[in-house]
């Protein structure tokens, strides 16, 4: 077992480690796509209507936003390596549960199951990656992680079309016991023991935010697709009146399952608000140009996928380098350059012609890519780096909640500018071309929050 570690493993404990925490991640990060492109053959094998083999991703989506901060919580409690561990074990359990499905209810059990366990893995793999590397390397650790799932996204739907193309959708899940057995014997002999703080578990604290989350998750869905908009404005307003009992909770806490001691540090604060801002652009591009493309320029799914590659796949390249150098040079700086290239990306996605040619459209995603890459790893080092290391699972924990939050707030902002083009009369071009707009306007927040962080830097 390895030791105690404060500054970093050695190296072979290393790769062996990042080994295991790199399958743990593509595998939680795959499952959260990959189901998507499944939904039409898994309804009609298990006789579901579309809108309730929908479940079959909200499902999953759901389970891991209410637990993420819960679990980073216990990782602290009980040591990062046992929570990740255990969530390893769970998701790969009901990975099985999921391909041994023979209805649709069943199946969502098993994905709201496996929900939980991606979330172990998801709330404490920035906390682990933390204690695997030396501090000094603190910018390499979260480019290797931006470089898991930029690589995880990027590559979701080729593998599902792949394993689609010659075996039945139950593979999707299956093929993840025998990954996740590899993982869970390279994690038992490599990971590091970590720090455990003497905190019990807020397990009120914990109702509170899954109930806010849950709400708020919901009734943003609701909104997006114009279904029963008094139950979305009501739930979202619950989500607001909890949110705040939460809060004034939290505040009370030595060690909040919400970060609010962490949140009264700037830099912290202020990495949590580009974050969102910087998913919700991403999710309003990857939602709206499929549609703009494939109804508007009549191009191939398989097309429409190449076109998008080009921001997730630079981002492979861009992110590790980009944390390298945040280790050297300011990555305040770094992250502020990296959020004006993606504005500036986004707004030439905005204005670019509704027939263009593809090489205009990917030249354009790449200009994107490029700024999201370049800003997301000093970005997160700058998160993980401003928490100290006992709150590092807070801090990891608030990550991944804010990547999903974005996500949520970008897809739902999607469907409510078709809506709204729809209503006058500008069709799909001009539903893709407003959520662009939003994403320009998200993007520009970001940079200029950004740029406040960087005097904040300067002052402290």
């Amino acid at each position: 077992m390895p030791p105690d570690s404060h500054d970093g493993l050695s190296r072979p404990e290393r790769i062996r480690a990042l080994t295991t925490i790199a399958i743990a991640v593509t595998m939680s990060v795959l499952d959260a796509s990959i189901a998507n492109i499944a939904l039409p053959v898994i309804a009609r094998e298990l006789n579901a209507t579309p809108a309730a083999s929908i479940w079959v991703v909200n499902a999953y989506q759901l389970a891991v936003t209410v637990s993420l901060l819960p679990l980073a919580s216990l990782g602290e409690i009980f040591g990062y390596r046992r929570v990740y561990s255990v969530g390893l074990a769970l998701f790969s359990a009901a990975s099985l549960g999921c391909a041994l499905s023979t209805s649709l209810p069943m199946l969502v059990i098993m994905r709201v199951i496996q929900g939980f366990g991606g979330a172990g893995i998801m709330s404490v793999n920035t906390a682990l990656v933390r204690f695997v590397f030396p501090r000094e390397m603190l910018g390499r650790a979260v480019g290797f992680n931006a470089f898991v799932v930029a690589t995880s996204s990027a590559t979701g739907p080729t593998v599902a079309a792949a394993v689609l193309s010659v075996a039945s959708w139950h593979w999707l899940f299956a093929i993840n016991v025998p990954l996740g057995a590899v993982a869970l014997y390279l994690a038992a002999r490599s990971l590091p023991v970590t720090p455990r703080s003497g905190h019990r578990f807020d397990s009120g604290g914990a109702l509170l935010n899954a109930v806010t989350l849950g709400l708020l998750i919901v009734g943003l869905d609701e909104l997006g697709r114009g279904e029963s908009l008094s139950w979305a404005a009501a739930e979202i307003a619950g989500a607001l009146l909890v949110g705040t009992a939460f809060i004034q909770r939290e505040r009370k806490m030595r060690a909040p399952m919400l970060p609010t001691d962490l949140f009264r540090r700037p830099v912290f604060a202020l990495s949590v608000a580009t974050s969102i801002c910087s998913f919700t652009a991403q999710a309003l591009v990857y939602v709206s140009l499929p549609f703009l493309f494939e109804d508007v320029g009549h191009m191939s799914q398989i097309m429409t996928g190449l076109l998008i590659t080009p921001w997730p796949a630079i981002v492979v390249f861009v992110a590790p380098l980009a944390g390298r150098l945040s280790d050297q040079s300011s990555p305040g700086l770094l992250g502020a350059l990296g959020l004006g290239v993606m504005t500036i990306g986004l707004f030439l996605l905005m204005i670019m012609p509704v027939h263009a040619a593809w090489q205009d459209i990917a030249w354009r995603m790449a200009v994107a890519g490029f700024g999201f890459g370049f800003f997301q790893s000093p970005n997160n080092r700058l998160l993980i780096g401003s928490a100290p290391p006992e709150r590092s699972g807070a801090a990891s924990g608030m990550l991944s909640t804010a990547r999903l939050l974005g996500q949520t707030n970008g897809s739902a902002l999607v469907a409510l500018s078709f809506g709204l083009s729809a209503a006058a009369g500008s069709g799909i071009a001009g539903g893709a071309r407003l959520s662009l707009l939003i994403g320009v306007i998200a993007a520009g927040l970001a940079t200029m929050v950004s740029l406040v962080r960087l005097r904040q830097l300067h002052a402290a």
